[in-house]
C-alpha cells in the first residue's frame, strides 16, 4: 500500500512534534511514535467520516465548522489510540493491560475538555482559525 505524499508529510510533521516532546520529557521516542502512527490513521478517519460533499479544500476540523457531534466522532478514537500506544509503548507490553487501558481512558478525557476549552477560546468563527 503505498503512502501519498501529503501523508508523509503529516507522518514527518507528526514526528517533529513527538520528537519536540520527548526532548523535553527526555522519554526516547515515545511520543514521536504516537504521533505519527496517529498521523498514519487519521487519514483513513477522514475517509470514514467524510460527507456526502466532501469536505472544503484546507479546513481545519473545529466544533464551529463540522459541529459538536462530528468533531467529537473525530477526536475522541484518535485521541484514544495515540493515547493507547504511548501508555502501552511506555509500559513496554501488556502486563499491566487494565491500568494501562484505564490510564489511556481517563486521559483521553482530560485531553479532550482541555481540546474542547481550546477550541471555544482561540477558534474564530469566522476566520475559520
Amino acid at each position: 500500500m503505498p503512502v501519498e505524499t501529503g501523508v508523509l508529510g503529516l507522518m514527518i510533521l507528526g514526528f517533529i512534534t513527538g520528537f519536540t516532546v520527548d526532548i523535553f520529557y527526555d522519554s526516547l521516542g515515545i511520543h514521536a511514535a504516537a504521533c505519527v502512527f496517529i498521523m498514519f490513521v487519521r487519514n483513513y478517519w477522514l475517509n470514514l467520516l467524510t460527507p456526502q460533499g466532501g469536505y472544503d479544500s484546507g479546513s481545519i476540523p473545529t466544533i464551529r465548522l463540522n459541529g459538536w457531534q462530528w468533531f467529537s466522532f473525530y477526536t475522541l478514537p484518535l485521541i484514544f489510540l495515540h493515547h493507547c500506544v504511548l501508555f502501552f509503548i511506555e509500559s513496554a507490553g501488556f502486563g499491566l493491560f487494565g491500568f494501562t487501558l484505564s490510564k489511556a481512558f481517563f486521559s483521553t478525557w482530560f485531553t479532550f475538555v482541555v481540546i474542547l476549552i481550546t477550541q471555544y477560546l482561540f477558534y474564530n468563527k469566522r476566520r475559520g482559525i
